[in-house]
Formats: C-alpha cells, structure tokens, sequence
C-alpha cells in the first residue's frame, strides 16, 4: 500500500489541535507557546522525533505480522481506559463458551479463560496467534477473519471484540457475524478506538522492521452507524461507555516530544468506546 504522511505531519496537526481546543479559554502563555512551536516545525527549525521519517501504511496481514512482536511491550492509554470498563462487565457474566474475536495476542481470551469460561479466540493472523497461544495455553485458537469467522451459527453464549472492528470499512458484515454466532440471550461486547479519535489522528503508528513507523488503519465508524449495524443483526443495546483520555502518552513516541500541546490535545475527550449489547432471548 502507498499511503504514507511524516512525523512532522503528525507534529503539526498535534499542535493545532492544542491550540484549537484552548483559543477560547486557554492561558496566554500556552497559546503562544503553540503558535511559536506551529511556526517553528512547519519552518522545519523545529527537531523532530524520528528525524521526520514517513510513516507508511500497511495491510492488516503485514501490519500485524510487524505489530505483534512489539504490541504488548510498551504502556497504551486505550487498553488503560478501556479494561476496567469491558472486564467489569465480565465480572458480572456467568461462565460458559465464549468468542474473542480478532483476539490479537490474545488480552481478552486471558481474561475470559480466567473468568471460567471455555473459550475460542479467532484472529487472522498466525503471528498474533501464536503471541495468543503462549498468554492463554487453555484456550482453543482458530484461524479467521472478523467477517468470517470459523464457528456455527448459535455456538457460544458471549462474544468479546476488542479494538479490531475499527479496521473494517464497513460494521456491517463483522457486527452480523458476531450476532450469528451468539445463542438467544447472550451478550457481545465491542470495543474501539473512539471516533472521535480516528477522526482527528487515530492511526496508531508503530515500529515496523526496528526502524521504519507504520500504521494499520482504522475508519471512523460514528455512533449511528454501530446503532444502525446492531439493528440490521437484530441485536439490542444494553449500555454505551465512553471512557475519558487518562493523561498517559506512549512512551518515546512523538506525542511524548511534544507533551505539553498533546496532553491538552486530548484532555476531556472520549478515547475508546465499550457497547454491551445482548442477542434477544427467543420468546
């Protein structure tokens, strides 16, 4: 693939953003400290993280290949916020058969096997798989895609996708697929990345081949449409979670260079979604 943009775009549009959100509000001082710091990197006077090296797009297949080697080592802010919402809902699920779909390195199929449940965790990629595999030895691991995934109809009794539906272009075919493969009564949690946050930056970059950033992408997907995909696959919405950024940028990455404009780039915003919706009981 051939999409690519550079550090300094991402620096740029970090900057902006700070100085969008406070120009009503904000203090003088930081006001001009983004307007200077906007001057200086779009002169290129500005250094830069990563020397202002592209950033380059890739596949899901190739981009999770690269990823998984790396997707566990470093603190992420998402996964902060959005665990203690997803895994207390868990808390209150009786055990049974339960789906981790596009189960990465395998997070969520833990936290299920440690809640007692029999589980599958399906992924794409052998890579994150095998990542999955070495995390939760007693569950069951399947090769197969969010809009096919490799089990019968009405199969398990809770179905967990965690910040993978973003990379479909479409809800619609991964929402019915989740919905075909639940019983009548059981439950589908999905979590993402917020739109919010795929509109204004939310690609997350990453170290590809030790020194080349790459990202895979995501597609903002707004509330109406997830409300509008559940519906199509007859599902209904039991609650909507929209935990806040928690203050925690990556370490070493760019966002961290420019600490003061990112972290009031994000404060206040809704940086992941959690749905709890259930698959109606048969009358």
């Amino acid at each position: 693939m051939s999409n690519e943009f550079r550090v300094r775009e991402l620096v740029l549009g970090i900057q902006g953003l700070a100085l969008l959100r406070n120009a009503m509000d904000g203090e003088e001082k930081f006001l001009k400290e983004r307007v200077e710091d906007i001057r200086r990197f779009a002169s290129g006077d500005g250094e830069l993280p990563a020397g202002d090296a592209d950033v380059s797009e890739l596949g899901l297949a190739e981009g999770y290949a690269s990823w998984s080697a790396v997707y566990d080592s470093l603190p992420n802010s998402y996964i902060e916020v959005e665990e203690p919402v997803l895994h207390g809902i868990l808390d209150t699920l009786p055990a049974g058969t339960a789906l981790d779909a596009a189960c990465g390195t395998g997070r969520q199929t833990g936290a299920l096997v440690a809640r007692g449940h029999r589980t599958i965790g399906v992924d794409q990629s052998p890579e994150m798989l095998a990542k999955a595999g070495e995390r939760a030895p007693e569950a069951e691991f399947r090769v197969g895609r969010l809009e096919s995934l490799p089990l019968e109809d009405d199969s398990v009794d809770l179905a967990v996708c965690s910040l993978a539906m973003t990379h479909l272009p479409d809800l619609a075919a991964g929402v019915a697929e989740l919905a075909r493969v639940v019983r009548p009564g059981g439950r589908i949690l999905v979590s993402d990345l917020h739109p919010f946050v795929i509109a204004l930056q939310g690609q997350c970059v990453f170290v590809h081949d030790s020194d080349r950033l790459a990202f895979v992408r995501n597609h903002v997907h707004l509330p109406g449409k997830y409300l509008e995909a559940f519906t199509a696959a007859g599902l209904r919405v039991r609650a909507c979670h929209e935990p806040l950024f928690n203050g925690r940028l990556a370490p070493g990455g760019y966002e961290e260079f420019i600490a003061d404009a990112a972290l009031a780039a994000w404060d206040g915003l809704p940086i992941v979604v959690v749905w709890d919706v259930e698959v109606p009981a048969q009358a």
